[in-house]
């Protein structure tokens, strides 16, 4: 039978429908007298200039809003690209995603309306509110414009790019979504559109989420070949140093590492630590201590897996003694805390310590001063 409290959790749909209320309850109000005022300061046959300065000095996206319907009905007025673009901006930034499409429509509807900016803003919060199909739905409305500053530039592939890739929470997701970033990738240079290293280490960042790491290393070989303009950058090496580590070629990942630094770009901590894992895993420990080391110098942090991996492995080597004086040389030098330190001698301690190594763990522990004596 299940406790009380299990049986009183609110269901999925309930809190649904609570977090909708909530966010009613916070979205802004339409403040009369602040949209009278405004209106009031315009002058009586208004343009867009003049109505494009007044929705800019609105704080209240409802009263911004409001001033723009009202400006619709009135005589002899036309919205430009300015005063479309400032509203949904204004009502994106406010996350008020269901009065921004309303605008949205009213662009699409007028065929001589659009610019290049104006439509990756509406893509941009698409994106923000997680319509990936409305956000792809403006692209190709773009791609069918026949004017050149309604086309989709590199910014607004990148845009998308950033998006799908943001979903990939593990391999199978990110493989899932690389699929349609394959696709704009092709659509983008069929279109004649140059990709930058931004387009391109999306690309790498996504093949290597996806475990597709040769794809990455494609691309990779590609950058100042086919593409002219893009040459690697640190990111792009960090994405793929740390894709071959995962894959165990740590010989791949130390080629690229010595590459990256020969052209001047300093490893992150992503790269380190990515090494460091790679190597002790595969058995070259020492190897991995020296990366750790020149890690700390080129003030760089471990996280604590990276340090569980490298003294984990020293104990298998049956190193239990250098694993104990690594531990205690790293927490005299402050490159652990306390907390970090003390979680670290309680994980060797479980793995270890009850172990067919339990002896030889309590002797390191012994030599190396954790404690006063065997029991």
């Amino acid at each position: 039978m299940r406790e009380n409290g299990a049986l009183n959790a609110p269901s999925r749909s309930f809190r649904r429908r609570a977090s909708k209320r909530l966010k009613a309850n916070t979205k802004p109000r339409l403040d009369e007298a602040q949209f009278h005022h405004a209106i009031s300061q315009l002058p009586p046959r208004f343009g867009p200039e003049e109505l494009s300065r007044t929705l800019s000095l609105q704080k209240n996206p409802i009263v911004c809003l409001e001033i723009f319907n009202w400006a619709s009905q009135q005589p002899r007025f036309r919205h430009d690209v300015s005063t479309y673009h400032i509203t949904i901006k204004k009502l994106g930034a406010a996350k008020l995603y269901q009065e921004m499409d309303g605008v949205v429509n009213q662009v699409l509807a007028v065929p001589y309306i659009g610019s290049e900016a104006l439509y990756n803003s509406m893509i941009y919060y698409f994106v923000e509110a997680q319509k990936l199909i409305r956000a792809v739905n403006i692209l190709n409305h773009m791609r069918s414009r026949r004017t050149l500053d309604c086309r989709p530039s590199v910014r607004t592939y990148n845009i998308l790019f950033a998006a799908f890739l943001r979903r990939g929470n593990n391999s199978y997701i990110s493989h899932l979504y690389m699929e349609p970033v394959r696709r704009l990738f092709k659509q983008m240079i069929d279109d004649g559109v140059e990709p930058d290293v931004f387009s391109l280490n999306s690309m790498i960042k996504g093949y290597v989420h996806s475990l597709h790491v040769n794809d990455a290393l494609r691309i990779f070989h590609q950058m100042g070949v086919v593409f002219n303009n893009c040459l690697p950058n640190s990111y792009t090496y960090d994405y793929l140093i740390h894709g071959l580590c995962a894959q165990s070629r740590t010989n791949n990942a130390r080629e690229l590492y010595d590459e990256m630094k020969r052209k001047g770009f300093i490893p992150s901590s992503k790269v380190y630590n990515s090494l460091v894992n790679a190597l002790a895993l595969g058995g070259q420990v020492e190897e991995a201590v020296n990366f750790l080391w020149e890690m700390f110098e080129k003030h760089r942090s471990a996280d604590f897996i990276t340090y569980q991996t490298v003294l984990d492995e020293m104990c298998r080597q049956g190193r239990t003694e250098d694993s104990m004086q690594l531990l205690k040389e790293l927490q005299e030098k402050e490159l652990v805390d306390g907390h970090t330190y003390r979680k670290l001698l309680n994980v060797l301690e479980d793995d270890f310590g009850n172990s067919s190594y339990r002896n030889r763990f309590r002797r390191a522990m012994i030599v190396s001063g954790f404690i006063a004596g065997m029991s």
